[in-house]
């Protein structure tokens, strides 16, 4: 017995990558903060402090340009740098209230937007199959 997907799990996957991809593209249109911005800060908020460069290569992008987010941030008022309560030679990065408020607030527009459409394009009926979607592509992750 083969582990390779076959022509329907292939057709299925790209319609779902293209079908995911057009409503994260949606839903980033009413954003506040760049992408860039809100995944470094999302990081930040799940996981706690982080330097630039574990930061970098988390976002698997170099350096310099993970230096331009967190200044952007910081000017923002959403991170804040400290030393390295161990290696005084390093700087750590957390979020801010505002930075924590500023990712919940995106998060509740993008939801509230999603809500929206849902009530307004879903039946009862199609709400529950899309109930049951989400566990299925839980259960994908």
């Amino acid at each position: 017995m083969t582990n390779e997907p076959d022509e329907d799990a292939l057709q299925l996957a790209a319609e779902l990558r293209s079908t995911i991809g057009e409503l994260v593209r949606h839903l980033r249109t009413e954003d506040e903060l760049p992408q860039n911005q809100a995944g470094v800060l999302g990081l930040l908020v799940r996981e706690g402090v982080h330097t630039t460069s574990e930061l970098a290569e988390r976002q698997r992008v170099r350096h310099q340009s993970m230096a331009r987010t967190v200044a952007l941030l910081t000017e923002a008022g959403l991170v804040v740098q400290e030393r390295h309560p161990t290696d005084g030679r390093k700087l750590v990065l957390s979020a801010t209230e505002a930075g924590v408020r500023e990712l919940h607030a995106q998060r509740s527009r993008r939801e509230g937007l999603i809500a929206g459409a849902i009530a307004r394009e879903l039946s009862a009926e199609e709400r529950e199959v899309l109930r049951r979607g989400v566990a299925l592509l839980r259960r994908l992750s």
